[in-house]
């Protein structure tokens, strides 16, 4: 079984583009959510296409993620639920780690989100000054959450 152990924050500023990578531009959309479990298809530069199945709450979850075929991923899109997620990730070092800062387009703008995987739930890492508040076991934050949101939760950057 697959785990990923991730903790998120809300961004604090724009210090954290000196030294992030390019991006990569997402889309994303859900084809069944329910408590404890999600499955989504990911698009990334319109070039690889992932299905990604999540299970659990919290911090740590189950997670299953196979390439898929790009027109099979166009084909699924039409069976979406709520919005499609559109969103450039920036990789950015911390120490030994490595945080992905997640910029939302669309109805999502101006939400930062940035998630930092972890091997334990108690890994120490550097907390920059530009990571804000921690919203890991706030449900609202989660990518399915927003894409079947009325209206969003939004932080400023």
């Amino acid at each position: 079984m697959g785990t990923e152990i991730e903790r998120k924050f809300l961004s604090r500023g724009e210090a954290w583009r000196e030294a992030a990578d390019e991006g990569t531009e997402i889309r994303q959309f859900y084809l069944a959510v329910r408590e404890g479990l999600s499955l989504r298809v990911r698009i990334k530069n319109e070039t690889q296409a992932l299905l990604t199945v999540k299970s659990g709450i919290g911090m740590r979850r189950g997670e299953f993620e196979y390439e898929i075929p790009l027109a099979d991923a166009h084909d699924l899109e039409a069976a979406h639920l709520g919005a499609v997620l559109r969103k450039r990730r920036y990789r950015v070092p911390l120490g030994a780690l490595t945080a992905e800062v997640d910029v939302f387009s669309g109805d999502l703008a101006p939400l930062v989100l940035i998630e930092i995987e972890l091997p334990d739930e108690d890994h120490p890492f550097a907390r920059p000054d530009w990571l804000g508040d921690e919203v890991s076991e706030d449900g609202r934050y989660t990518n399915a959450a927003l894409a079947l949101a009325e209206r969003p939760p939004l932080a400023a950057t």
